[in-house]
């Protein structure tokens, strides 16, 4: 049976196609851009805050707004009313990473003429992930191919896994998941360092990404630094980099002397928990075992700092 979807977060988006429904979406959130035709549809939702500027600047914007106890997104309610979305997915996770979902009860109950069905998702860890993928098909209608999807991304994953955990020799990792202030990555980012054949040194699997300083990065030295800022592209990382590169010390830390400082696209990839997932594992394991892996990814998906 065919549904009226509206996706409020760019990875239920990319889930939606995935499972070769992306044909029933009428609408998504101003983030969502991937597969590229996802962007001619009508945009619900929008920033409080002006999203340009530098990483610091972003940050305390974003602050401010919370420290208010208001949502940092706004959604078009009389847009949405007039899509007259079946089902709509949102998530729980993270305040900061789309719409909140009180802020989306209290719009379908007060603008919805019919009962949406409202999905919610909350991925901490890489298994709430893939359930998440399989909870999305169930509600659409098509349980089988979130099995089915699940169980050939899982295929792939494991693949790496299985090639990278024999190894004696694995690099010690620092994921920068915001620039400055600093922040590790969590969630299931731990699981893909290990997965891809590092020892994750900060953030822990199943939790919030932690913010750390700089004394905590020194005092670390990490044998590879990956940098994969939230919400960022590598361009706009590289251009945030300075407010690290420009440290008297940068030159002191391991990683940097051993020119393994990686920027990555992490807007695409590792910070969307969705079907991408399985690149970003790839990405993490040409990046760490350049001798074991090559998915292609180099140039797209991370680059060396530097070059």
């Amino acid at each position: 049976m065919r549904q009226r979807i509206l996706s409020l977060i760019p990875s239920s988006t990319e889930i939606v196609y995935a499972l070769g429904l992306g044909d029933q979406l009428v609408g998504r959130s101003h983030e969502c851009d991937y597969p590229a035709q996802v962007v001619h549809l009508p945009a619900c939702t929008a920033t409080k805050f002006n999203p340009d500027g530098r990483s610091y600047e972003i940050d305390q914007r974003v602050k401010a707004i919370l420290q208010e106890s208001l949502s940092v997104y706004r959604i078009d309610a009389d847009l949405v009313k007039t899509l007259a979305p079946d089902v709509i997915i949102t998530q729980s996770q993270c305040e900061v990473c789309a719409v909140s979902l009180k802020d989306v009860q209290q719009m379908a109950c007060d603008w919805l003429d019919s009962a949406a069905e409202i999905v919610s998702l909350e991925p901490n860890r890489l298994e709430d992930v893939l359930a998440d993928i399989e909870r999305v098909a169930a509600a659409l209608g098509e349980p089988q191919r979130g099995t089915d999807y699940v169980a050939g991304m899982q295929t792939r994953m494991d693949a790496i896994a299985a090639k990278t955990q024999p190894l004696r020799e694995k690099p010690t990792v620092a994921c920068v998941e915001w620039i400055e202030p600093l922040m590790a990555a969590g969630n299931w980012m731990p699981q893909l360092v290990e997965m891809a054949g590092g020892l994750n040194q900060f953030g822990e699997a199943g939790k919030h990404s932690p913010w750390m300083t700089w004394d905590d990065l020194r005092a670390n030295d990490p044998d590879v630094i990956v940098v994969l800022p939230c919400g960022y592209d590598i361009a706009k990382s590289l251009r945030e980099m300075p407010a690290l590169t420009d440290r008297p010390d940068w030159t002191s830390l391991r990683a940097v002397r051993e020119n393994q400082v990686y920027v990555t696209d992490g807007n695409q990839y590792f910070n969307r928990p969705g079907p991408r997932l399985a690149e970003s594992l790839e990405i993490l394991a040409e990046i760490l075992h350049p001798t074991l892996f090559n998915f292609g990814h180099r140039g797209s998906g991370w680059r060396l700092l530097g070059e």
